[in-house]
């Protein structure tokens, strides 16, 4: 497999949100404004990237038999280290994202691609993988947060553009987020269409 095609999967073709559906309950979650999808997504994405290479690295050594419990305790270690640095450095966004950031360890992107892809793959396509599928992953976010942020608080990336007046308050819940989903999935794969 070439780059060139690893990095259009990740980002287009193969896209974890927008093509596969897949992680869904941060998706939903942690959108609601633009500053939490895009870290929530940068943070899946170095967990994604770090556990490719690792994995990548092991697959010759990991038995079979153990394959699934050893690739959730490699997954699990990089979800500990970024737990902890944003906790330490980062409290309020950590705070913001709460129990979803450990929740990574069992997202089905991240076990997913150690699976169908870093476990049968060199490391260099292994880490292209893990890099582009969170940017994929992360984008996706990203837009669903600033347009929940925009329409529910009125604000971009934590600017407030109304100017006093308050946002629709469904689009900041689980309802609006459901929305603006299937919304902007509708709208993505009309224009893949075209």
């Amino acid at each position: 497999m070439k780059a060139k095609e690893i990095i259009k999967n990740g980002l287009l073709k193969e896209n974890p949100t927008w093509v596969l559906i897949l992680g869904m309950c941060p998706t939903l979650a942690t959108t609601t404004s633009a500053v939490n999808g895009l870290c929530m997504g940068l943070a899946t994405t170095f967990v994604l990237m770090m556990s490719n290479i690792v994995i990548s690295l092991l697959k010759t050594v990991i038995p079979d038999k153990v394959r699934i419990p050893c690739f959730i305790v490699v997954i699990a270690t990089f979800v500990t280290i970024v737990q902890m640095v944003m906790q330490g450095f980062l409290p309020s966004l950590y705070e913001s994202l709460g129990l979803f950031i450990p929740l990574i360890v069992v997202n089905c992107i991240v076990l997913g691609r150690a699976e169908a892809f870093a476990s049968k793959n060199n490391v260099w396509h292994s880490m292209l993988d893990g890099v582009f599928m969170g940017l994929g992953f992360t984008w996706a976010l990203t837009l669903l947060g600033i347009v929940r942020e925009a329409l529910g608080s009125g604000s971009f990336f934590d600017h407030n553009f109304i100017g006093g007046a308050d946002g629709m308050l469904l689009f900041i819940l689980a309802p609006g987020g459901f929305i603006c989903l299937g919304l902007l999935m509708a709208a993505i794969n009309r224009l893949k269409k075209s």
